[in-house]
């Protein structure tokens, strides 16, 4: 054996060793005790998909107790002053306690936050309206946080005589300084903060981190630095003394300290350890094989998350860019019970042309980040592709182009919106139960921004024995009613459906304008052959529940609540639903969204 085996097999020891399970080095005498910087890269971002992606209850109401803590470090800075005789070292020695309860506890801080969602906005993953609300929510709870927790020391009697004095005098020091110093100060102070982040991140231990946040902090009041939540509440104690104007604090005071944080933490520490990554924290921390970047637009303007960026598995294809087929997106929790779900979407397919239905199974994991090895996700892959191998039978037999794929993921109700707007589907068609992943209702975002954000137009299924022989329509009108509509003019020409119509009205001297109605609404939605029945009993789920027993299928138009986050959140009473022994079928079709409501997460 030559020289070059020799070392080929050494090596191949080498390696075998350091993926030994024990995790010891194959070489050297000291283990290394640091993260690298990918690491810490991929520790980071982890932690920035779970904040972009929290609701915004979550997000305010952590920010609050973020910022009434923050009180903590102004009344322990003001009384340590008064108590050590304007000793300038010895009156900042508690200073950094408001912080170490925030970034020790878990707590949102806006110059913390800086951080974490830039680099998934740096990289695509996350848009800048997402970021811009992440901030802004962030930022108005530590706000209101400081301005309490100011309340309550300006009327609580909480200060001494000389604690007021010196509380009085940080706050005027902090207006009376110059603007143009006022700025550079607060870069020096959003760098440290921001700072601290990537440390905390690369630190294996508590006490690391507790030492590393309090001398951070402790050098802010040594270094005549402003960090915006701790003079946001300086302020507001100066207002509510009676002192100062809040519009000339606002101006004067918080505007600046507020952009120099925000330039310090973006530019001089994000951006600048973003870049000093390598590669290497793409295979990391993205999806495996699959590109999940927004586009130009999508960054600028779209929704308010972007793509998650936790490890899971996405065995999906691009769509392709110039596809003009009816898009038809189908989310399967258990491929052995949801033909019903697949067999309503074919027939709905088969009336389009071009049209295309992707079968696409949705594998719920816990909620913590898991990382597949290849040997692994090739058996996931694997096992899924043979339990949808009679979805891919099903689909062929109604002659529409069918892909299937799989994905493995942690949000999987989420996943459903985030694969039909990346797919730009048309129609999504799903099964609800207890036997599905979002039959539980599972989701780390708002349900309200989630229905908000409906890209296609959705049917739900309770599959009772799929049946669309006789079909069941009540309508009071409007969009969701017209899908109804839709769906079963499909099924007429697919199956030869049977279809009656139903209109409840709210007594006898209503019925004639009821059938009036009705014999429009079935002219305009080309259904003027379907059995037309007017009720006058103002029962709605009475009258549904005594017809359902002639009938296979219920077609439900959503309430102008939502359909989606009503079922998720358990608020849809609507008892004949689950009462009835047919299947039923609801609709429900999306309404836009202005630029302005995505940038503020109204729906």
């Amino acid at each position: 054996m030559d020289e070059g085996d020799d070392s080929d097999s050494e090596r191949a020891v080498r390696d075998a060793i350091e993926r030994s399970r024990s995790g010891a080095p194959a070489v050297g005498a000291v283990v290394r005790d640091r993260f690298s910087a990918d690491e810490v890269f991929q520790r980071i971002v982890a932690a920035a998909d779970e904040e972009i992606t929290s609701g915004t209850r979550e997000l305010f109401f952590s920010a609050l107790a973020g910022g009434f803590a923050i009180t903590i470090t102004f009344l322990l800075y003001s009384s340590m002053t008064a108590t050590t005789g304007d000793n300038p070292v010895m009156s900042a020695l508690l200073y950094p306690l408001g912080f170490i309860y925030i970034i020790i506890g878990g707590y949102q801080l806006y110059t913390e936050n800086t951080v974490p969602p830039v680099t998934l906005t740096l990289e695509r993953l996350a848009s800048l309206p997402a970021l811009l609300r992440h901030w802004s929510t962030v930022l108005a709870g530590n706000f209101i946080g400081g301005a309490i927790g100011a309340a309550a020391l300006t009327w609580g009697d909480v200060f001494s005589s000389g604690a007021t004095t010196a509380a009085l005098r940080h706050a005027r020091h902090g207006v009376e300084t110059p603007v143009t110093a006022l700025f550079f100060k607060a870069v020096f102070a959003g760098l440290i903060v921001a700072g601290v982040v990537w440390i905390v991140y690369a630190a294996r231990d508590t006490i690391s981190r507790l030492v590393v946040v309090y001398l951070a902090f402790l050098a802010i009041p040594l270094g005549n630095l402003f960090h915006v939540v701790v003079s946001f509440t300086e302020m507001m104690y100066l207002v509510f003394a009676g002192n100062l104007s809040f519009t000339v604090g606002l101006i004067q005071f918080i505007v600046p300290v507020l952009a120099g944080n925000t330039l310090g933490g973006i530019v001089l520490v994000t951006v600048i350890n973003y870049f000093q990554t390598t590669e290497r924290r793409l295979e990391s921390a993205r999806f495996e094989g699959v590109d999940r970047q927004l586009s130009i637009r999508e960054w600028t303007v779209g929704s308010l998350a972007g793509r998650s960026y936790v490890s899971m598995i996405d065995t999906a294809d691009e769509p392709v860019a110039d596809d003009a087929s009816y898009r038809v997106l189908v989310p399967i929790g258990n491929p052995r019970t949801e033909s019903g779900v697949v067999d309503l979407a074919c027939s709905i397919a088969s009336e389009r042309e071009p049209a295309t239905v992707h079968a696409v199974h949705i594998v719920q994991t816990p909620r913590v980040s898991v990382g597949y090895e290849r040997n692994h996700r090739e058996q996931i892959v694997a096992e899924s592709n043979e339990l949808m191998a009679d979805i891919d039978e099903t689909t062929q037999s109604y002659g529409v182009s069918c892909a299937t794929s799989t994905i493995v993921s942690h949000r999987s109700f989420e996943e459903i919106f985030d694969t039909a707007a990346r797919e730009r589907a048309n129609l999504v068609v799903m099964g609800w139960g207890p036997d599905r992943p979002w039959g539980a209702g599972h989701t780390d975002r708002p349900i309200a921004e989630l229905t908000g954000q409906l890209s296609s137009d959705v049917l739900v299924l309770k599959d009772r024995g799929f049946d669309a022989s006789r079909i069941l329509l009540p309508t009071a009108g409007g969009p969701h009613s017209d899908l109804s509509a839709e769906v079963a003019r499909a099924l007429r020409a697919t199956a030869g459906s049977e279809i009656t119509l139903l209109h409840v009205v709210d007594g006898p001297q209503e019925r004639e304008a009821g059938k009036q109605f009705l014999t429009d609404w079935a002219v305009d939605h080309d259904l003027d052959d379907a059995v037309q029945v007017v009720d006058d009993s103002n029962d709605i789920e009475g009258t549904i529940g005594r017809m359902a027993t002639d009938h296979t299928l219920i077609l439900i138009g959503a309430t102008e609540e939502g359909l989606l986050s009503r079922l998720v959140t358990d608020s849809l009473y609507f008892d004949v639903i689950h009462e009835v022994d047919c299947s039923v079928l609801l609709t429900e079709r999306p309404g836009g969204r202005t630029i302005l409501e995505r940038l503020i997460g109204r729906t």
